[in-house]
């Protein structure tokens, strides 16, 4: 017995380290988070797939982003230098190692990390941008709108005469991670001038997008217009009121593409138009609620003349009814009658078949040779003659 529980202890003993070898892993993994450098790595074909995988994850709470305050921390870099980032931040991380020639699966995890920023916390980046585009700026300050973005010391080679250098759809690839609608590479007359136009939506998350973008490059309206200028390196800005009214290309450019605005006359603008909006939509209701009153007496008017259309077809269908039940009880009261006198007719034909009998038979008796033998009749046979005779007189009447 002593040896049985001990054998079932071992047993007990068995399952429950081979539980715990399994849970191992997992329990590492939670505590440490997803470390996307670590592990196996895939092949660059099995990019999509993972990143499709890994975004579901995100998708539905498996791996969730840590907040810390305003700041978030990348899951899928825990154990880097840098953990916490704003959420602008924490999407240029994103899309920057997802471009980048990292390993596969670290290219892959970000690249969901940046799809799902980008699809799930879009609300959020647009009322950041609506209750405080940017709390350190004065709302006075023009911009240039809609939104862009100057890129100075593109890369450009002087070939035959004349400068040559980066495409406009080059220069929006390498900054997909900013959401650019399209940029302009803006030439002069020696050819490219080393300066291109970012365009941005004109909607607060272009703002975000464009702020995104100068912060990259590290250059702050407390740089000078010639500071920004200086350099070999790709440099980029906000476009504002200097850049707009400089002399050039540049200049030239964005007063024929744009306005200058300030973000207090942006958010006047969408409050007048809001408020027009409002009063367009409130008008329309009035408009409407008019139309369905009409449209409420109409059918009252409808209902009724079909409820009483409605009435008068039940009377008149009840007095149809009514007189095909007497019709019908006239005609069963006229068949009734009518096999009546059939009944009455056969009796009297067999009467008058039997009177004519008895009238032969009289003027036969009548016809015979001694007058005795009729004066010889019988008291009870005349009487039979007289029944006859008055029973053809009732059937005649």
């Amino acid at each position: 017995m002593v040896a049985l529980l001990e054998q079932d202890d071992v047993r007990r003993f068995r399952r429950f380290f081979f539980f715990f070898s399994s849970l191992l892993p997992i329990l590492v993994q939670s505590s440490m988070g997803y470390n996307s450098d670590e592990g196996s790595d895939i092949s660059d074909s099995e990019i999509d797939e993972c990143e499709e995988k890994y975004y579901l994850c995100l998708k539905v709470g498996e791996i969730k982003l840590r907040k810390r305050g305003r700041t978030y921390r990348c899951p899928f870099c825990v154990c880097k230098k840098k953990l916490d980032f704003d959420l602008r931040e924490l999407l240029q991380h994103a899309s920057g190692i997802g471009l980048s020639n990292r390993k596969a699966k670290l290219k892959a995890t970000h690249r969901a990390l940046e799809k799902y920023l980008r699809n799930d916390f879009a609300e959020m980046v647009q009322l950041l941008a609506v209750e405080s585009p940017h709390p350190s700026r004065n709302i006075d300050e023009q911009f240039v709108w809609p939104w862009m973005g100057v890129l100075v010391n593109v890369p450009r080679d002087y070939k035959d005469g004349r400068y040559v250098g980066t495409s406009g759809n080059m220069l929006k690839e390498q900054l997909s991670c900013f959401g650019p609608l399209k940029v302009h590479v803006l030439w002069d007359h020696d050819g490219h001038a080393g300066k291109a136009v970012v365009d941005f939506s004109k909607d607060w998350v272009g703002f975000i997008n464009v702020l995104a973008f100068e912060k990259h490059f590290e250059a702050g309206k407390t740089d000078s217009l010639e500071s920004k200028h200086q350099g070999v390196e790709l440099n980029g800005w906000v476009a504002r009121a200097d850049d707009y009214n400089a002399a050039g290309v540049l200049g030239d450019h964005l007063r024929k593409k744009a306005d200058l605005k300030t973000l207090s006359d942006l958010a006047n603008e969408e409050s007048r138009k809001s408020d027009k909006l409002l009063a367009y939509l409130t008008s329309q209701i009035d408009v409407k609620n008019k139309r369905l009153e009409e449209l409420e007496f109409k059918y009252n008017e409808i209902n009724l003349s079909l409820d009483m259309m409605t009435e008068q077809r039940d009377q008149v269908v009840n007095a149809y009814n009514e007189e095909i039940q007497k019709n019908k009880k006239l005609q069963a009261e006229l068949e009734s009658k009518m096999r009546e006198l059939d009944v009455r007719q056969e009796q009297l034909e067999k009467l008058v078949a039997q009177s004519e009998s008895d009238k032969r038979k009289l003027g036969a008796e009548s016809a015979g040779p001694s007058t005795d033998n009729f004066n010889a009749r019988s008291p009870s046979e005349e009487v039979d003659t007289v029944e006859i005779v008055e029973k053809v007189r009732e059937f005649s009447i």
